[in-house]
């Protein structure tokens, strides 16, 4: 268990990224390519990962290079997951290539402790720009591989979750949202039990914490090891399992129609879309994602509410049971 003691100061500072980390999403990915862990939720994205990787001898090495940094279990150095800014991909890389030398030294030396390096890495036990440069490639390398092709379903996931938990704020303030993570933390104050595989105390003094929400966080969350960095605990969120419309889908195109049942996809596919937005990813002139979307709504599996200028569009739970019974789950 993971103890999170709280102060007054820290209960004021509990805030929540508003859109996935890249580079913890990046971790929490390679994790789950290697366990083989969420069979259902992971199954179709490990395979499609492997059959790239088959046909990508670069993108094979670069992963193979950032697998030694990050065991299936056991301590991760923390300078792979640098400070949470909701800034993208490319400002966490630069944060790594900031890691100081002496940090990335004493982490390095740690993860050797219970991880043997393969001779090809052990340059990067000489903490120098270059060895971060390197570690900073193979990190894009592997995102682009592992996670830039379902990153929509990413960001959507996150989205919702990010939703949720700020209606829980805005309702109950900071002792629901806490004691909202549960089953896998429970809030006990002025403490915060998380379910971890290891005994821990983390003490917030002063500095609050970010709650991350992630994709392919699994089963329980996890943190920094190093408790003088800025306090994070990053959480599994739901899912619906990462699939392609293709069996299912053909079936229902034979219900719906084609354009019909790629509208619907769409719209299933985020939290809200707007009649522009579907227009756009679909290739659809407006007037037409506004009529299959019309005849949707007629048929109770989309509901629309104005937002500002726009109407936004979201599927009902008929929709999605009707997609998830066809086979046809959302990518």
């Amino acid at each position: 268990m993971l103890r999170i003691h709280f102060g007054w100061s820290d209960l004021q500072n509990v805030r929540i990224a508003r859109q996935p980390d890249p580079l913890w999403e990046l971790m929490c990915a390679i994790c789950r390519w290697q366990t083989h862990q969420g069979p259902l939720a992971f199954g179709h994205w490990r395979r499609e990962t492997t059959e790239r990787l088959t046909q990508d001898a670069r993108a094979a090495h670069a992963l193979r290079i950032l697998r030694t940094y990050v065991p299936t279990s056991g301590y991760i150095p923390d300078f792979l997951t640098p400070t949470v800014t909701g800034e993208g991909l490319e400002a966490g890389l630069e944060a790594v290539r900031a890691t100081p030398r002496d940090r990335l030294a004493l982490e390095l030396t740690r993860l050797a402790a219970s991880t043997r390096f393969p001779r090809r890495v052990r340059g990067l036990y000489e903490p120098t720009f270059g060895s971060l440069m390197l570690v900073a490639d193979v990190m894009r390398h592997s995102f682009r591989t592992l996670l830039e092709p379902y990153w929509e379903q990413v960001r959507s996931a996150v989205s919702d979750d990010v939703c949720l938990r700020t209606r829980t704020l805005l309702d109950g303030g900071t002792a629901a949202l806490l004691d909202g993570l549960r089953p896998f933390a429970r809030w006990n104050p002025p403490y915060l039990d998380v379910d971890y595989p290891v005994d821990r105390e983390l003490r917030l003094e002063g500095r609050g914490l970010v709650l991350v929400p992630s994709f392919f966080c699994w089963r329980r969350p996890t943190a920094l090891a190093d408790p003088g960095l800025d306090p994070v605990l990053v959480y599994p969120v739901t899912k619906q399992p990462i699939e392609i419309l293709r069996t299912g889908g053909e079936r229902l195109d034979r219900l719906l129609g084609r354009t019909r049942t790629a509208v619907l996809v769409d719209v299933a596919g985020h939290r809200v879309r707007t009649t522009t937005e579907v227009a756009v990813s679909l290739g659809l002139a407006p007037a037409s994602a506004s009529y299959q979307i019309g005849v949707l709504r007629g048929a109770g599996l989309v509901v629309s509410h104005r937002d500002g200028k726009h109407v936004a569009h979201s599927a009902t739970p008929l929709a999605h049971s009707l997609l998830a019974g066809t086979g046809a789950t959302i990518r």
